[in-house]
């Protein structure tokens, strides 16, 4: 049977682990925290955001026309 680490050991091992993308650790946040209502506003705003982009690229002939 193993001892048991101490506290100190514990934090070197988890200091060793990698660290979760920004996207992954966003996602356990909404799921552990369960504010799924995030989800909709984080989704819009990205869409918004490459529209604006693509706006101001060779494509903005062919989003002009959608509005």
């Amino acid at each position: 049977m193993k001892p048991p680490k101490n506290s100190a050991a514990k934090f070197d091992d988890l200091a060793q682990q990698k660290r979760p993308s920004l996207a992954l650790e966003f996602w356990y946040f909404l799921k552990h925290n369960k504010k799924w209502w995030l989800l909709p506003i984080l989704v819009t705003l990205l869409l918004l955001c490459l529209l604006v982009l693509l706006g101001g690229s060779g494509a903005a002939v062919f989003i002009y026309p959608l509005f």
